[in-house]
């Protein structure tokens, strides 16, 4: 299924240009959301409704779930008086979750179940959580497609990583007892048909555990697919990241010959080579330091005074 055969989301009274010279390909967490307390500043939630209402196609590609975008992105973004009509989409879980909202709230949220981790593996890694994990991590009870775990935000960052590594570990030898083939980095731990089909994928706050078929490719593929369903094509992209498997996004885009510049807002990582540019905060004048939301706000806030939004 296509994300375009299920928009569902009307918006009467407001037309956006059918090739705005810039769409918006945001990563979440990081660049939008505070990877520390998890919510959005003021100031973003006021330049992604600017660019937003000046015809600026807004979608957000994340692994987060679609209640965390409701309720971190969504709820600010309509209390700040996102104009009627205006249609932002989210690419929720990586690519298996979608829907679209406008001021009026959420359309239908479309989950692709042949993405889904089986629903048993699920219960083990929940029940596991409860029983030896539960001091540095909860279960997300949210996702729909993935099978998550987070940080608590009390938890010290350096207790919570070494206590992700044990977690992550666990994860793995579970989805074995299930039969089921997992890859996690460079560990690859097939099953008895020497198939892969599952990924435990760590980042600085979470680990997911993941249909290895999702991705932010995927999320940026379902990014053009719903703005196709509207009749909009952009001049341009820029994706916004803080993790090398965020470059997926541009990745995807160029290959399938969209004009695209990546952001990474954590370059620290390390900035690959690339067929397209890729942005820091540096080519804004800014230091080394100003990186994650500090870094995602300056480049909205850059946008929305070019466009003057």
């Amino acid at each position: 299924m296509t994300a375009s055969q299920h928009f569902a989301v009307s918006a009467p009274g407001v037309r956006p240009p059918s090739s705005p010279p810039l769409a918006l390909l945001l990563d979440v967490d990081g660049p939008v959301a505070s990877p520390v307390t998890r919510d959005v500043k003021p100031e973003i939630i006021a330049d992604l409704v600017a660019l937003a209402a000046a015809g600026i196609p807004v979608v957000f590609n994340t692994g987060r779930s679609d209640a965390f975008i409701r309720e971190q992105v969504m709820g600010p973004m309509i209390a700040a008086g996102m104009p009627s009509g205006t249609i932002i989409h989210a690419v929720c879980e990586k690519g298996a979750v979608w829907f679209s909202f406008t001021s009026a709230g959420p359309g239908p949220v479309h989950v692709d179940r042949e993405l889904a981790v089986p629903a048993a593996y699920g219960d083990d890694v929940r029940r596991m959580v409860a029983e030896d994990y539960s001091a540095h991590m909860f279960f997300d009870e949210t996702k729909r497609a993935m099978v998550s775990v987070e940080q608590h935000i009390g938890v010290p960052s350096a207790d919570y990583l070494a206590e992700q590594k044990l977690f992550d570990a666990d994860a793995m030898d579970l989805m074995a007892r299930h039969g089921l083939g997992v890859v996690r980095l460079d560990h690859h731990a097939p099953n008895s048909d020497d198939q892969v089909d599952y990924r435990v994928d760590p980042t600085i706050i979470s680990t997911d555990i993941e249909s290895v078929r999702l991705g932010k490719d995927l999320g940026a593929s379902r990014a053009v697919e719903l703005l196709a369903a509207q009749g909009i094509t952009p001049e341009a992209w820029r994706t916004v990241g803080d993790s090398r498997t965020d470059y997926a996004m541009a990745d995807w885009l160029h290959h399938n010959d969209h004009a695209v510049k990546h952001v990474d807002v954590r370059p620290a990582d390390g900035v690959p080579a690339k067929p397209y540019d890729v942005l820091t905060a540096a080519d804004l004048g800014l230091g080394a330091t100003v990186i994650h939301d500090d870094a995602g706000g300056a480049f909205l806030r850059s946008w929305r005074e070019a466009l003057g939004a």
